[in-house]
């Protein structure tokens, strides 16, 4: 299967938003999901995704990132999704979008790469330890939502 991993464009925000709403469903989250085109148009800035495109221009998976900077180890990327359609898993998709996320780590000399994984999902769970990932339980999200 032919697949293009290129960097996402406003053009494509639609697609994108529908697999956001596809993630949060897989999640088992749906109502968490608020986000909408135009706050993708206003933020966009601060939007940062890979998209996964098939040879008939079809978006079939995205991992979304952002800088931040950890005070134990400085500058870092965080990959807050990497998603890819049912249909399209187990064909080295996800490996080629997690893969162009380190190497935008490696390049903009980031120290660490950040993400997280639900505790039950056991694929992508032994999927980022077969890339070397250390997965620990010591800590957990706190969120304070401002809509």
């Amino acid at each position: 299967m032919e697949i293009t991993i290129r960097k996402a464009q406003e053009t494509d925000y639609e697609s994108i938003l529908e697999l956001f709403k596809e993630f949060s469903e897989f999640e088992k989250l749906p109502d968490k999901m608020t986000n909408s085109i135009e706050r993708l148009m206003e933020e966009k800035d601060f939007f940062n995704c890979s998209i996964a495109v098939t040879a008939d221009k079809k978006i079939v998976g995205y991992a979304a990132y952002f800088y931040c900077y950890y005070t134990w180890i400085g500058k870092s990327l965080y990959m807050d999704d990497l998603y890819v359609k049912p249909d399209y898993r187990a064909k080295g998709i996800g490996t080629k979008l997690i893969n162009t996320v380190i190497d935008i780590a490696k390049a903009s000399k980031c120290h660490k790469l950040r993400w997280q994984v639900s505790g039950w999902n056991k694929p992508a769970i032994d999927f980022y330890k077969k890339i070397g990932a250390e997965i620990d339980d010591v800590e957990q999200n706190c969120d304070l939502v401002f809509n």
